[in-house]
């Protein structure tokens, strides 16, 4: 079994700490200081493994994100080697984002600190996201550009806003539909992505 090092044990669970933080209390409200005490290490170890507030912020974000595209693009890859219907590139963006937020370490939390990045106005954490994470999206438009060619750019954005608009609301459990006692929490999730997917389709299909 491999045994963590400690500074690797220390640099996830200020990462883990800092995630529900920014999660409760938003990115200006969860203060180093705080990071700090729930993480029952000091300020130094932030400055070691971080450098900065900032710098966190953009780790918190890593360690979900580049997993996720990653999952995004091998799964757009797939379908791509066919000839895929507006449904499974649909199913290519919408799963992986849906299994991550099942994940019981943090899956929750971290949805809640993506809609904190879009609610509130941080232009560099934006300009963050954009720089490393766009291309991922810009793959997609051009993938759904190719099965939607009565949409011009800009209502295919508006469009696909909607979707990702969506998608986050599915995956932070906001909705009306709650889990039933006797489904699981997989189940569950297999019908909010069977749903959403054919709702987007929907959506996409619709003349412009």
């Amino acid at each position: 079994m491999r045994i963590a090092s400690p500074s690797f044990s220390t640099r996830e669970r200020i990462l883990g700490v800092a995630e529900t933080l920014f999660a409760r209390h938003g990115f200006a409200g969860a203060s180093l200081r705080q990071v700090t005490a729930a993480a029952k290490v000091n300020l130094a170890a932030v400055n070691y493994h971080f450098g900065s507030k900032e710098s966190l912020i953009e780790e918190v974000f890593r360690r979900r994100l580049d997993e996720l595209n990653r999952q995004r693009l091998a799964s757009l890859a797939v379908v791509q080697a066919g000839e895929p219907a507006l449904e499974d590139v649909l199913d290519a963006f919408i799963r992986p984002a849906l299994e991550q937020s099942m994940d019981a370490a943090g899956g929750t939390a971290f949805v809640r600190v993506l809609a904190r990045a879009y609610a509130e106005h941080d232009e560099r954490l934006r300009k963050f996201l954009s720089d490393n994470y766009g291309h991922v999206l810009r793959e997609f438009a051009t993938a759904f550009a190719r099965l939607l060619p009565h949409l011009d750019k800009e209502e295919l954005y508006w469009r696909l806003d909607i979707v990702a608009g969506a998608l986050t609301y599915a995956m932070a459990d906001f909705g009306m539909i709650k889990r039933k006692g006797d489904v699981t929490e997989r189940s569950h999730r297999e019908l909010a992505a069977a749903h959403l997917i054919r709702f987007a389709a929907a959506g996409l299909r619709a003349g412009s």
